[in-house]
């Protein structure tokens, strides 16, 4: 054989593979290619939405922590402050507890001395009518000196 003719029909055959191939298994080997391109560029596009999304996520989450700060600040200082308000009641009530009390023990204390007084003036009158009986001697009828008794205790 001779080499030009060999050549010739490799170039030939090289040129109808080469048809086949661009008309055959090249259109669906770049259709598979541009799918999967176009696949990955999907998936890119879905990953940075994902982020700026996840970036938005995040803000919002920073500023309801924020708001739920302050809203605990507050509650925190309400809390405070109605602790303040009932420590001043309890101090308000227990003062005027104490005062009644106080004033209770005055009066009781009042009674007391009142009584005291009364058995003390009783007493008096006792030892002054046994006094008076050794003084003079003879027994005195407390029921027939009652009135006498009574001005006495009275004075005393």
């Amino acid at each position: 054989m001779n080499l030009n003719a060999t050549l010739f029909a490799q170039f030939v055959v090289f040129i109808i593979l080469a048809l086949f191939t661009a008309k055959a298994v090249w259109p669906p080997l770049m259709k598979v290619l541009d799918e999967r391109a176009k696949k990955i560029a999907e998936g890119l596009a879905a990953a940075d939405r994902s982020k700026q999304e996840m970036i938005a996520i995040e803000k919002h989450v920073l500023k309801e922590m924020q708001k739920v700060q302050v809203e605990s600040q507050r509650q925190l200082s309400e809390v405070g402050i109605k602790a303040q308000q009932l420590t001043e009641e309890l101090k308000v009530s227990a003062e005027a507890r104490a005062m009644e009390i106080i004033e209770r023990a005055k009066v009781d204390a009042q009674s007391e001395i009142q009584r005291i007084r009364e058995e003390l003036r009783k007493e008096v009158a006792a030892l002054a009518v046994k006094g008076a009986e050794q003084i003079l001697r003879r027994e005195i009828d407390s029921s027939i000196h009652a009135d006498l008794l009574k001005q006495l205790a009275a004075e005393l």
